[in-house]
This record gives structure tokens, C-alpha cells and sequence, in this order.
């Protein structure tokens, strides 16, 4: 047992030591999700198990300075980038000299169409069929608003897709009438927010439902409804951001499609080292599903729905506290998990 351990041990350490030189580059849009500094922790805690450095650049948001920030991730060795694009184009050019000098990229959590870009994230039009499908179930008929992320990220239009296939049923019945539609800048929930407003004066506040594609859009949309005094307007989003989750334990937001972003930034990591060494990434699928259909590795993992009805599932894997999870909840009104 002494010597199978000591073998385990040796083995490693050898692979820590092979990949001590490995850097670990990861451009990072902004920060403006909760999500991306869970991310950003397991990517570094991953990385460090491997002996490899991690090196990183927020963007701010600027599309402009996430071109500068991979030249610089590149510059300080970087011999594998992780990029979360803030715009999915403007990001193309910065990959050439990638390229040149043979350094893998992973499309972080939104697709960067270009060959050669491994492309790790979660099944975003699954992730929109399950906020379609929450907000449909509590409410199957009436006037619906959808509230999609930012036009820069393929993302929205891979939720919006989702979402449409759940609801294009009922729509084309008449059981459902879209009154609003509208894409967020940025993802920013202040953006949401006035959308949501504008929507609900051009429809005089008749507003039943709302397929809103992120938690944070959904705050907004929350916002807008809670100023102008409605309520039991079921709102989707996704993330499992605390406040988000908090929402639904409220009973203000209808569902969070977790992603449980420790996963991802494991996988990615591992991702990183793998193609670095020159080894493929298990779990590799080839994919095609982009808007100009370039086929491309990919790795998809897989959301889940939480509701009032299963939200023990993201206090028990240690997402949040049962405490931050029901906090302000009514104790008549409190679902299993906050009794």
C-alpha cells in the first residue's frame, strides 16, 4: 500500500513538474457577473494542481483593450489562452498572433467562431429552453416579454433559439403574444431595467411574463416591475447568482438555470494544460452549431433548473448559505429550503 502510494505520489509530482513552466493565459471581458470570480477561482485553483501560472486581464468591458490584453497575456508567456470575449468579432484579430506562435485558445463560456478555438461551455440553448419552460409552466398564456443579452455575444441568440422552441407552439396558437423584445447592451442590468420600463409603457403595464436570458437581466426587469408596483410576473434568468437566487426564494424571479461555474473553470483548466501538452481533451465533441457553421472541438456540460422547488440543491453543493439563500424570505410564505 506504502509503495502504491509512493508511486501516486511520484506521479504527481512528475506531472506538476513537467507543466512548473506552463503559463496560463486568461483574458477576462469584465467582472461584471458575480459568476466570473467563482470562475476565475477555479481556473487558478485547477491551474495550480497542474504546477502551472496563471496570468489574467479584466477588459473592463472595452473590446478594444481585451486586443491589447491577449497581446500582453502573450508577452508574459503565455502558452495556452483562455479568452471570455466581450465581443465575439472584435476579438479575431488578437488570435492571429496566437496562432503564429502555436499557442491553443479556448472559447470561454461564449463562442468565438474561428478554427482551431476550443470551445468549452455550458449547453446554452438547453440553458434557454429551461427558462422558457419555467417561466411557461407558471404561466401559459398571455402577453410575454424577452429581455436577451448582449447583440456581441452568440450566446443570446443560442438561448433566444432555445426559448422559441418551447414557446413557438403556443405563440403560433395565439395563446402567447410577444409585446417586447429586446437585446442588453453589454449584458447590463441597467439596460434591462430601461428596456423593461419602455416595454411596460408602450403596453400600458399588461405584461404577464417575462424570458429574461441572465440573472442579472433579470434584476433589472425585477426592478422595473417592483417600481411600478406589479407582482406574480414570472421572470427567468440564469447563473445562480446569490441576489438571483435569493429572487426565487422570495418568490420574485421564477428560475435561475444554474451553471455551475467551479465545473467550467475545472475544465477549462484542464482544457488549457491539455491542448498545451499537445494531448486531447477528453470529452471532446466536434461541433458545428455557430452561425457560420465552422466546425470547431467543443465541450459542453449541462445546466440545471433551480426553482423554489429544488433549491436545496444549490445549498447543499455549497453554492450558497441557507442564510444568504433566505434572507428577507416571509417564514409563511418560505420554501423547503428555508424551513
Amino acid at each position: 500500500m506504502n509503495f502504491k502510494h509512493a508511486l501516486l505520489t511520484a506521479g504527481l509530482l512528475a506531472s506538476a513538474a513537467a507543466h512548473a513552466q506552463l503559463v496560463v493565459g486568461v483574458s477576462w471581458s469584465n467582472f461584471q457577473e458575480e459568476r466570473w470570480k467563482t470562475d476565475e477561482a477555479a481556473i487558478k485553483a485547477e491551474l495550480a494542481k497542474h504546477g502551472a501560472t496563471y496570468v489574467s486581464a479584466d477588459a473592463g468591458g472595452s473590446p478594444e483593450k481585451q486586443l491589447a490584453d491577449v497581446d500582453g497575456l502573450i508577452a508574459k508567456g503565455a502558452k495556452a489562452l483562455i479568452v471570455l470575449a466581450m465581443d465575439k468579432d472584435a476579438i479575431v484579430p488578437a488570435l492571429a498572433k496566437a496562432k503564429q506562435r502555436n499557442i491553443p485558445v479556448i472559447a470561454y463560456d461564449r463562442l468565438i467562431e474561428q478554427p482551431g478555438v476550443y470551445y468549452i461551455t455550458f449547453d446554452n440553448k438547453e440553458v434557454g429552453r429551461m427558462q422558457a419552460r419555467g417561466v411557461f409552466s407558471v404561466k401559459p398564456r398571455g402577453n410575454y416579454v424577452m429581455i436577451k443579452g448582449s447583440p456581441t455575444d452568440p450566446n443570446a441568440d443560442f438561448l433566444r433559439e432555445g426559448q422559441q422552441e418551447v414557446l413557438d407552439a403556443a405563440i403560433k396558437s395565439g395563446a402567447i403574444k410577444i409585446v417586447g423584445e429586446e437585446y442588453t447592451e453589454g449584458w447590463k442590468p441597467e439596460v434591462a431595467q430601461k428596456n423593461m420600463e419602455q416595454i411596460l409603457t408602450r403596453n400600458g403595464n399588461k405584461v404577464d411574463a417575462v424570458v429574461a436570458s441572465n440573472d442579472g437581466t433579470a434584476g433589472g426587469v425585477v426592478a422595473a416591475l417592483s417600481a411600478r408596483g406589479i407582482s406574480g410576473v414570472p421572470v427567468s434568468g440564469q447563473d445562480g447568482d446569490q441576489a438571483a437566487l435569493n429572487r426565487v426564494a422570495l418568490g420574485t424571479q421564477t428560475v435561475s438555470v444554474w451553471k455551475d461555474a467551479r465545473d467550467l473553470g475545472r475544465e477549462a483548466a484542464d482544457a488549457a494544460v491539455d491542448l498545451a501538452s499537445g494531448k486531447p481533451v477528453p470529452g471532446t465533441t466536434k461541433w458545428s452549431g455557430g452561425e457560420h457553421k465552422v466546425q470547431m472541438d467543443a465541450k459542453f456540460l449541462k445546466p440545471v433548473p433551480i426553482s423554489r422547488a429544488n433549491l436545496e440543491t444549490v445549498v447543499k453543493a455549497g453554492w450558497i448559505t441557507k442564510d444568504n439563500l433566505c434572507r428577507g424570505v416571509d417564514a409563511a410564505k418560505a420554501p423547503a429550503a428555508c424551513k
